[in-house]
């Protein structure tokens, strides 16, 4: 399979992306003071090293957004060239930098995930712990062992607005190409938008369009700071099994567009503590159905994520036109060269070529000795090209 849709360039914008596998954010929880250390640089440079054609970072906007004390900030000016540096090292690679922006709202202040995924306890290491008090659109916590968060006031939502529209300026200025707002998993836009979390009478609540009414002013702000020649996404909870579904997502999606927004990216969940599954299991490709509906009904780029684990696999959801990018989440962190490991698989010619010399020219010469060329991932029983491999 030598012409895959997986390994075409796709350009979007002024942007062009030399394949279609797309690195999500996959939050390392591990800035000191907001700021990245060389763990983000080996995070994000591994996976532009392993031929990814996208690699996402994620941040916050202000600090109070924070989920955890090792977020990612971008809410002063001081984190534009230390943010710089991970563009630097991702173009050097040959793939496309792009960066998350997001808030937490009443999902702040935690503890990292594998430290058990609760409020944070005070402590005197935290010196801003009044100031970092997690915020929503109205006074309802997340769940019972959540704090009720502060509900912000109007002018405050105002002041958020236009600090995604300064995060973005912040962005262009780092060098990043590609942008995208996070208004999924029951984060803050995602409070906007649901009304399980959103009970204000102002003109942020009530109606379906005033709860839309946040995502779409900082679409806005941030097109104002964000140069047109590069492309906006906005990831979504297409369905939070809560009460916000595919259709509502889909109007959304279709405002977005209008907005200067060029692809959704599809998750699901977040709202409630229920797990983000479609159906009564989670099983490979299980949040495509989201992207392929709001594809089709909003005639907008989407991208898929869930359980993409081969290349195969991938390469047939593009050709059956259910979406139009891949993200490659738990499993890239599984094998950072999945990209070079998909080519060989779907039988790409030149699969060593998208990866960096230094270890790409060596796996060259060795596949053409004819014998040891197989990788380590290579599952028996599978034919030459390496398909079937789900």
């Amino acid at each position: 399979m030598s012409n895959t849709l997986l390994f075409s360039p796709v350009t979007i914008r002024g942007i062009e992306l030399k394949n279609r596998i797309v690195v999500p954010p996959m939050h390392q929880y591990s800035a000191v003071k907001g700021f990245p250390t060389d763990w983000h640089l080996m995070n994000s440079g591994k996976f532009a090293a392993g031929g990814a054609g996208l690699v996402v970072e994620s941040t916050k906007v202000e600090r109070r957004g924070c989920g955890t004390v090792g977020d990612l900030g971008i809410w002063d000016d001081a984190f534009v060239e230390p943010l710089g540096r991970l563009v630097t090292f991702i173009h050097q690679q040959n793939a496309v930098a792009g960066i998350q922006l997001g808030h937490s709202g009443r999902k702040a202040r935690a503890t990292r995930p594998w430290e058990g995924d609760r409020p944070l306890q005070r402590t005197p290491e935290i010196e801003d712990w009044d100031a970092w008090s997690p915020v929503a659109p109205s006074a309802i916590a997340h769940s019972e062992k959540w704090p009720v968060p502060k509900a912000l006031e109007r002018h405050e939502v105002k002041d958020l607005v236009q600090a995604w529209g300064e995060a973005a300026r912040r962005a262009h200025e780092a060098g990043f190409d590609v942008l995208e707002l996070h208004g999924a998993h029951g984060y803050l836009v995602h409070q906007f938008l649901s009304e399980r979390s959103n009970q204000r009478t102002d003109e942020y609540g009530g109606s379906e369009a005033n709860r839309m009414r946040f995502i779409t002013e900082i679409a806005e702000a941030v097109r104002t700071h964000w140069p047109d020649h590069k492309p906006l996404f906005v990831r979504l909870s297409v369905e939070d099994n809560a009460g916000w579904g595919p259709e509502q997502s889909t109007r959304l999606a279709k405002i977005l567009k209008a907005k200067g927004v060029d692809v959704i990216d599809c998750s699901s969940g977040g709202i409630t503590e229920m797990a983000p599954i479609l159906g009564k299991e989670i099983k490979y490709s299980y949040q495509v159905p989201l992207s392929d509906y709001v594809k089709r009904h909003a005639d907008i780029m989407t991208m898929a994520v869930g359980l993409i684990i081969h290349g195969d696999q991938a390469e047939q959801i593009l050709q059956d036109k259910q979406a139009d990018l891949i993200a490659v989440g738990r499993e890239i962190l599984n094998n950072p060269n999945w990209p070079m490991d998909a080519a060989l698989k779907l039988g790409v010619e030149g699969p060593f070529r998208n990866v960096p010399p230094q270890f790409g020219y060596w796996l060259g010469t060795r596949a053409k000795r004819g014998f040891g060329t197989q990788p380590s991932t290579w599952q028996s029983g599978l034919n030459e090209a390496g398909d079937n491999c789900r």
